[in-house]
């Protein structure tokens, strides 16, 4: 993404928080970021399709930086579990996402509603996930019950602890997650099951980027190689490089091969700039990441 299109993303960001998504107006965001209208529609045929590039950039840090927080931890470690959420509900504030979330859902636009459920049905998965590394394999046909739970539970204790002027974080997390731990325990002892964890399969159709090993692999690589090139004098270009490699690869429907075949060729001409082993295992992740999807085509 070139620094113009990223600007007029931010200016829109700041509007959104400001003045809300319905109130803000294409020609505010032409007005406070400088741009023409010719430049705007070069970047994005809507605002809703600005609205979706926006929530996009979040989604991809917010993966990011829950992903940093787990590199050498043991991922069964409830306290890194309550630091990833913490970190979420943080970013969600700072960004108004709530608000920007209810703006969308009492909207009549089927396009930006459909978005936002399916980034709530990945929140879920996300949380669905991280409880079968807390609880273990014996306990997974009960996790999605608990994930829906444990997210339940936790937004209406944020909501009426807010509304009693009670705001800690951290400690909102830990009690929502003392709650579901016996709640765990209850319904696996009992065998009793409201939704069976194949319904995220229905709900989001499984591509070879739904995988959380693949994910993992992924954004442990990419880290890797951005470390590579902390003192690199062409280290932004680079970073663009990997951060267009990762989106694509996980956020993009319908991936475009021969985009992301590009970038890797532009990523490898200065063979000394990455460790050979990271940028293998890059095109490597790449590579099977697209033979899974001619195989299920």
């Amino acid at each position: 993404m070139n620094d113009r299109k990223q600007h007029v993303i931010d200016t829109a960001r700041q509007l959104f928080i400001d003045k809300g998504f319905n109130a803000t107006s294409i020609q505010d965001i032409l007005h406070f970021s400088g741009i023409s209208k010719g430049t705007f529609y070069n970047y994005f045929s809507s605002k809703n399709e600005l609205l979706i590039a926006l929530f996009k950039k979040i989604y991809i840090k917010l993966d990011h930086e829950r992903n940093e927080l787990l590199i050498a931890e043991d991922p069964a470690n409830i306290n890194i579990f309550i630091k990833q959420v913490e970190m979420q509900l943080r970013m969600n504030r700072a960004n108004k996402l709530l608000f920007l979330f209810e703006e969308v859902l009492v909207s009549n636009d089927e396009e930006l509603k459909q978005f936002f459920r399916e980034g709530q049905i990945r929140n879920i998965q996300w949380v669905y996930n991280r409880f079968v590394d807390l609880f273990g394999e014996s306990k997974k046909p009960y996790l999605l019950d608990c994930a829906i739970m444990f997210i339940g539970i936790l937004l209406h204790n944020l909501k009426f602890s807010g509304m009693a002027k009670k705001r800690s974080i951290e400690k909102i997390v830990r009690y929502s997650m003392d709650r579901i731990v016996k709640m765990v325990d209850e319904v696996s002892e009992a065998g009793e099951q409201l939704l069976p964890p194949e319904v995220l399969d229905q709900w989001l159709p499984s591509y070879p980027n739904s995988s959380k090993l693949f994910k993992q692999e992924l954004y442990h690589t990419i880290l890797q190689l951005k470390k590579d090139i902390l003192d690199n004098k062409d280290q932004i270009k680079y970073v663009e490089l990997l951060d267009f490699i990762l989106d694509e690869l996980l956020n993009n429907k319908k991936p475009r091969k021969y985009l992301v075949e590009s970038a890797l060729t532009s990523l490898g001409v200065n063979k000394d700039t990455f460790e050979k082993t990271d940028f293998q295992k890059l095109s490597q992740l790449a590579a099977s990441f697209f033979e899974q999807i001619e195989e299920k085509s």
